[in-house]
């Protein structure tokens, strides 16, 4: 994970499928280097960024 790399200006978080309405969410951004996740009520904290390697390892493990 680098917190320090910067999100493209461009980037467009989706909210995450699994999120409820009222529930805590996620949203998510995907670009060909990487991909950031933010938490929803706190878009103004900045988003974890991940390598495009370590969120695919990631996905692998979570299933």
């Amino acid at each position: 994970m680098d917190t320090s790399r910067p999100i493209p200006s461009n980037t467009r978080f989706r909210k995450s499928s699994y999120s409820q309405s009222e529930a805590a969410c996620v949203e998510v951004a995907d670009w060909p280097s990487g991909t950031a996740v933010r938490d929803t009520k706190h878009r103004d904290l900045g988003a974890l960024v991940f390598g495009a390697g370590e969120w695919q390892a990631f996905l692998d493990a979570a299933k």
